[in-house]
């Protein structure tokens, strides 16, 4: 038999298995994620009708290369554009992550941890953050139980975002607050019976939301000392309703606090500088000896004679001034301390997650308040092609790609990030597979015509009996 018969197979072989290749890639050009692959050829093997001889110095004879006989090619490698970046494909769903970089998610079900690019996530009737399509858990890393701001790195676990516990925010009461603005001393309101009336909302620990109702009034009219008082005139619920209970609130200063000539254990007096306005102190009557005040800055909302479950406010009056400006007061409170703490709130409903670009997942609740549940773990491998392919999206660790050490990494350490909202789409080129395909449909028809040519000659062959 002629060997260029064996030559033609094989070529015939090999493209078809171009084909295939080409055909897996044209085929999952919309899959999520989705690696193309490229073949390569190689020659098969030779054989040799003659091997190569030396030159002969003593008799001046050449050397003779050897005469060797191709027998057709096989295939050599099928390759993975494995770090080539597919494009984004906007979804708006915030489960839905990208990874922007070469390193892949951590899923498992429940005995084997596979890794893969496909971001389209849910969240189970368990509360799991796991893969749309096969279910796979999510994996990542827990909240530090020593620190709940803080993620501990240790061995990849499922990522249960959605529990009981964490449906719900706790209410906190409030235990701060500020009052800020210009205190005008020409303004008729702060002049009148009923003072410049400033409302204080705070919380107690129940999460119930009650009304402080403050006036601040000029001490003494007739003189421009910069002194003026506050005021507790009542504390209503969130119906309206007076829970001041005769005494049973007050505001507490020091010693010389108190302002005879109000409501005795609800007034506190204020001084401020005559010179340029500034605040100077609360709840001291007079300067010493001195001249000087006691610094102190501050009142207290003493709220313990009402009920347990409100706590005692304390209220910074440091951020006021008494200066000119027209007449009109500016003075207001504001919940919580310079920092914004200390506020207080409600009982906060989950209204959302957010997962940012490390990873980190936060839920969000509709009383302001923000929990960390974990951070979503991504794993990175020196030779990410030799992963071996399983279906559904999903790669394995090989012996060629690196070992999985369990504990993945965060993608911001390789300078990657996560987008939420978009898909990665399939990296596939097709202008780059249909040129493939032509040149694949011509080799084959080449390689059956050296099969065609072959028979003809054998077919040549036999004739000569005849």
């Amino acid at each position: 038999m002629m060997r260029s018969l064996y030559s033609g197979v094989a070529g015939l072989k090999t493209h078809q298995t171009r084909m295939d290749v080409i055909g897996n890639n044209i085929a999952n050009v919309n899959t999520t994620a989705y690696k193309s692959q490229s073949m390569t050829f190689s020659d098969l093997m030779y054989q040799t009708t003659q091997s190569a001889s030396g030159a002969n110095t003593t008799t001046g004879v050449g050397g003779v290369n050897a005469r060797q006989i191709g027998l057709g090619s096989k295939t050599s490698a099928i390759k993975t554009a494995i770090t080539t970046q597919g494009a984004s494909q906007t979804t708006n769903d915030p489960f839905d992550i990208m990874i922007t970089g070469d390193a892949f998610f951590i899923v498992s079900n429940g005995m084997d941890k596979f890794f893969t690019r496909d971001g389209s996530f849910y969240v189970d009737g368990a509360g799991n953050l796991a893969m749309t399509s096969t279910g796979y858990n999510v994996m990542g890393w827990q909240v530090d139980p020593n620190n709940p701001s803080a993620i501990k790195q240790d061995t990849v676990s499922a990522l249960r975002i959605m529990t009981e516990e964490n449906m719900t925010y706790p209410p906190e009461a409030t235990t701060a607050a500020r009052i800020t603005g210009i205190l005008d001393k020409n303004d008729t309101n702060v002049n009148n019976s009923s003072g410049k009336i400033m409302n204080l909302e705070f919380y107690d620990n129940l999460g119930y939301k009650y009304t402080a109702k403050l006036s601040v009034h000029d001490a003494d009219s007739t003189a421009d000392n910069g002194q003026f008082y506050v005021q507790l005139d009542d504390i209503l619920d969130s119906n309206g309703k007076s829970v001041l209970n005769a005494d049973k609130a007050k505001l507490v200063v020091d010693a010389n606090g108190a302002f005879t000539g109000g409501t005795a254990d609800r007034t506190a007096l204020l001084n401020f500088s005559t010179k340029n306005g500034s605040f100077v102190n609360v709840g001291a009557a007079a300067p010493a000896a001195d001249g000087s005040y006691t610094e102190k800055s501050s009142i207290v909302l003493d709220l313990s004679g009402l009920s347990d479950n409100f706590s005692n406010i304390t209220i910074d009056f440091s951020a006021t001034s008494n200066v000119n400006n027209n007449g009109s007061s500016t003075i207001a409170p504001i919940r919580g301390d310079s920092d914004g703490n200390k506020a207080g709130r409600k009982v906060g409903e989950m209204s959302g997650i957010d997962i940012q670009k490390d990873g980190m997942i936060y839920a969000t609740y509709d009383n302001g308040q923000s929990r960390l549940m974990g951070q979503i773990a991504v794993a990175t491998f020196a030779n990410a092609s030799g992963l071996a392919k399983e279906g559904d999206n999903l790669y394995s660790a090989t012996q060629n790609s690196g070992d999985f050490d369990g504990i993945g990494t965060d993608i911001t350490a390789g300078g990657g990030y996560m987008n939420t909202g978009v898909l990665e789409m399939s990296n596939v080129d097709l202008s780059a597979e249909f040129t493939e395909m032509i040149t694949t449909q011509r080799g084959f028809q080449a390689n059956s015509r050296i099969i065609t040519v072959s028979d003809t000659l054998l077919e040549e062959l036999t004739n000569l009996k005849r």
